[in-house]
């Protein structure tokens, strides 16, 4: 939508022309004030189909943005039961070691009193 404001430059000169001002400044002074009002209205108005065809946008934005964080919200919980996953192989995997380390010490234990008895044996 264009608006245009109707100006009469030639009465407006004559005006100014009547007020004192020198002629040359008169037209300069309305030449000016025509392009500004004409750069100041050329300006397009949104129309209701422009307003409609922006809300459209937003809603197919908001409806893809909420597609994207139900994938994420998928993919973290995928992480989390992965996460689990591990977590209880890792402790199966301590478990392990700490029945290791139970057999070690006492293997250690028992050849520490073995060698202990011998060198008592020798001695005595």
């Amino acid at each position: 939508m264009n608006m245009r404001i109707q100006f009469d430059t030639l009465s407006y000169v004559e005006k100014l022309r009547s007020a004192g001002m020198p002629e040359a400044h008169a037209k300069a002074s309305a030449e000016a004030l025509s392009t500004a009002l004409e750069q100041s209205t050329s300006t397009t108005l949104a129309t209701k189909e422009d307003i409609g065809e922006l809300k459209e946008m937003i809603n197919e934005l908001r409806r893809s943005t909420k597609e994207e964080i139900s994938g994420v919200k998928n993919d973290v919980s995928s992480l989390r039961s992965d996460l689990i996953a591990v977590k209880a192989e890792v402790r199966a995997e301590f478990v392990q070691v700490r029945s290791d380390l139970k057999v070690m010490q006492w293997m250690t234990g028992t050849i520490v009193v073995g060698v202990v008895a011998l060198v008592a044996r020798s001695f005595f």
